[in-house]
Formats: C-alpha cells, structure tokens, sequence
C-alpha cells in the first residue's frame, strides 16, 4: 500500500533489468537527438573507438547503455593469456593495451603475484580478482570497494576478461561491459 502523497507513478528502482530512470533517459535522449545520431558524433564515436581499440558497435553499443566514456579497461590475468608466475604476458597483448586510451587497470587470478604483470602492461592498480567460489554480495563489494579506491565510475570501465566468473564480476561490480580477451587482442571486439 502507497503511503500519503504517493502518486501511484512508475518504480524508479529497475525491474527485470530496466527501470523508469532508463526509459526516461532513452526517451529524453530521442527528443534532444532525434532517431538518428548526426554525423558529426557519429564521426566523434568512431574516432574515440579506434583511440580505445574497440570496433564501433562494441563502443557506441556501451556509450548508448551507460551515457559515459569509457576510460579504463580492467584487464584480467585470463584475458592476457598468463596463467603461472613468470609467465610473460604476450608481445600481441602488450602491444594492444600500450596503444589504447583507456587507461590500464590490471585484475588478478587467485595465485599469481599481480605486481609483476602490472608493470609488464604498465597498470595504474594491480589487485586480486574474487576467487571462484565468492557470492555476489562478496564479488560486488570487492569490485566497488577496487572502484572506490580507484576514483573510477563503474560505468566507465570496461572488463576485457575470458571466463564468465570474470562476467559475473563485472556485472556485480556494475562495470560498463565485458568483452573477451580473444575477441580484444585479436582486434575484433564485439561486445558479448
């Protein structure tokens, strides 16, 4: 039962994945663009995606989900192909975070010493990633409590991962979105 003053209108909370607050930024974001972006953004996107080494449906696709930029990737130890310590992150994966824009941010598999790869692929933060086995409260406060203490929006991070543990995380953590590291180091990134 709604209390005094309740005018009986739309949850603002999301419900099944979409909430009022989505729909009215689509609607509000249609009437100041109209159905069609102009060419001029669409231009702009397509320059920042080559910047960040994404194709440009990956790119617009979380642009248009999230309203934000991306500005850092979280790159986890399974999507750049390292699974012991002392093993080098390859020279194809190296190569493709140096180039990109987005500012890299480095998540560790349980095991592995994430000090050593971090400075292989020149991180900003190096830490553990949830072990296998967290719950989601545990995951989401570990990925929120790594954002906090990066000073970073969790929509303006993008997870370049191979599992879909790593999926999970990012979903908890309410990160912008998940591609894999084949898909990224290959150079076609299709969001998945």
């Amino acid at each position: 039962m709604a209390g005094i003053g309740h005018n009986r209108g739309p949850a603002l909370v999301p419900e099944a994945g979409r909430g009022f607050r989505a729909h009215a930024w689509t609607v509000a974001r249609r009437e100041l663009l109209g159905t069609r972006l102009p060419v001029e953004v669409v231009r702009m996107q397509v320059r920042r995606a080559r910047q960040l080494g994404l194709d440009y449906k990956t790119y617009a696709g979380v642009r248009a989900t999230t309203g934000r930029d991306l500005v850092a990737f979280l790159y986890s130890t399974n999507a750049l192909g390292v699974f012991r310590d002392g093993q080098p992150v390859g020279a194809t994966e190296r190569r493709r975070i140096a180039e990109s824009a987005a500012a890299p941010h480095l998540g560790c598999a349980p095991g592995l010493a994430p000090e050593a790869i971090a400075v292989q692929i020149g991180a900003v933060s190096a830490g553990r990633l949830p072990p296998f086995g967290d719950s989601w409260s545990a995951m989401r406060d570990r990925m929120k409590g790594w954002l906090r203490a990066q000073g970073l929006p969790g929509d303006a991070v993008l997870m370049i991962g191979e599992t879909e543990h790593e999926r999970e995380m990012m979903t908890a953590g309410g990160l912008a979105g998940f591609v894999t590291g084949q898909r990224f180091f290959a150079g076609a990134a299709d969001a998945v």
